[in-house]
């Protein structure tokens, strides 16, 4: 039963294929970089900027962390989703299907 469980849920899994180190530290750069662009976000409000300029400082956040979100669906298709289908587990389509939704 706990075997289901964990096959099952995906949330507390590990990848089977680790992720590369250019990759872990491609992402981990971009997000510092986000990070740092909504401290000054934060700071920008805080000093009553202008809204606009806050909007426009807020739209750049959001690309990077769409184009973030895409580097590891990337990496999510090229390894975790071909190892499962050459596995034969085809459920992950739908898998793939639903991040799609959330991406689009």
């Amino acid at each position: 039963m706990a075997e289901t469980a964990e096959k099952n849920c995906r949330c507390a899994a590990h990848k089977h294929t680790p992720r590369s180190p250019e990759l872990k530290a491609d992402v981990a750069r971009r997000i510092n970089r986000a990070v740092g662009q909504l401290n000054g976000i934060r700071q920008m409000v805080e000093e009553d900027r202008y809204c606009g300029d806050v909007l426009t400082q807020l739209a750049a956040v959001e690309s990077a962390v769409k184009a973030i979100s895409r580097e590891v669906m990337r990496d999510h298709l090229e390894t975790c989703v071909v190892e499962r289908i050459q596995d034969g587990d085809t459920e992950v389509v739908g898998e793939v299907m639903d991040l799609f939704k959330k991406f689009m």
